[in-house]
């Protein structure tokens, strides 16, 4: 697909304005304030928590890509059949922008958009895709989705596919991913689609081991999620302080990852100090694992048109295009 041009596109990125309500200060400030304390996981997107997650990706007991592109391999083409060419290919939580980017051959969208919410990391990975595809329209868009999604007017209307891959659909409790894939089918219109990816319930131990490497990767992408607060609020976390927690909530059926302090702290916010107890946690993330009822409720039939669903060979994670 990559062609000479003599006149090469460069892609466009767009910083949209924040959504009307409260800032990422005053939202952080919230979440360290209450009891317990949290963090919401779109603040570990700083420029080195994105390249964490690349690491992660890569780690034998994170299954969730290779069981992903496993699904993407076998089916494809029946992916592409079901959309046709000339989509727009409106790529939410882009990252590094992979996954798409193994579609543009099978789905021949005329547009492609990156939406993340690290405007920096987007920029660096937008320059080297547009190196490879010059023929293709491509946009960036820097925007927390999570809490509303804006599309300018260079986005085309027509075909609209939106992909979001992975399991980030688990960060949102069940009812916030339903309203959150409500919102999504909206802007799709009538002759779009959504093409997710979810995470299943299986055994508790693979899932903790997924969630606490080895190695400690996750561990860091965690702990750096206290850097980031810092540039934010200025507050003076020390993730020596810290341990990553990792477990499975079986009644919930979703994975949390905490921080828990090791000895007793005080950390400096704005409006004043907050303590810590040793032993004491900071919540970072759900990542809720969908049963088969689960699933149907994520990709339900629309417009009388039935949803496909695929799942990998051992049944650990599924496609649905809906």
């Amino acid at each position: 697909m990559v062609t000479d041009s003599p006149n090469p596109r460069r892609p466009l990125l767009i910083g949209t304005d924040a959504p009307p309500g409260e800032s990422p200060h005053d939202e952080l400030l919230r979440g360290l304030r209450a009891e317990p304390a949290s963090i919401a996981p779109k603040f570990f997107y700083d420029a080195l928590g994105s390249r964490l997650f690349e690491a992660i990706c890569e780690l034998p007991e994170y299954y969730l890509p290779r069981a992903e592109r496993e699904i993407m391999d076998a089916h494809g083409a029946e992916i592409a059949a079901a959309v046709g060419p000339g989509c727009t290919l409106i790529d939410l939580g882009a990252g590094n922008c992979e996954k798409a980017e193994r579609l543009f051959e099978l789905l021949a969208p005329a547009q492609y958009v990156a939406v993340d919410i690290s405007v920096e990391f987007l920029r660096a990975k937008l320059d080297g895709l547009q190196e490879r595809h010059p023929q293709l329209v491509i946009i960036g868009l820097g925007q927390d989705f999570s809490r509303r999604l804006v599309l300018p007017a260079q986005v085309r209307a027509q075909q609209r596919l939106f992909f979001y891959p992975g399991s980030s659909i688990g960060n949102f409790a069940p009812q916030e991913a339903a309203r959150f894939i409500g919102r999504i089918r909206d802007l799709a219109g009538p002759g779009g689609w959504l093409l997710l990816g979810v995470d299943l319930a299986k055994e508790p131990a693979v899932l903790e081991a997924a969630y606490d490497d080895a190695l400690g990767v996750t561990a860091a992408f965690n702990l750096n999620i206290l850097n980031n607060v810092n540039r934010i609020l200025g507050s003076d976390f020390d993730v020596r302080d810290w341990a990553h927690v990792a477990l499975f909530n079986a009644y919930e059926s979703r994975i949390e990852m905490h921080l828990e302090a090791r000895k007793e702290l005080s950390v400096r916010l704005p409006g004043g100090p907050r303590p810590f107890l040793a032993g004491q946690r900071i919540h970072t993330e759900n990542s809720y694992k969908a049963t088969d009822a689960g699933m149907s409720a994520l990709a339900p039939a629309r417009d009388r048109r039935q949803p496909f669903c695929w799942y990998d060979r051992q049944r650990r994670f599924a496609v649905a295009l809906s």
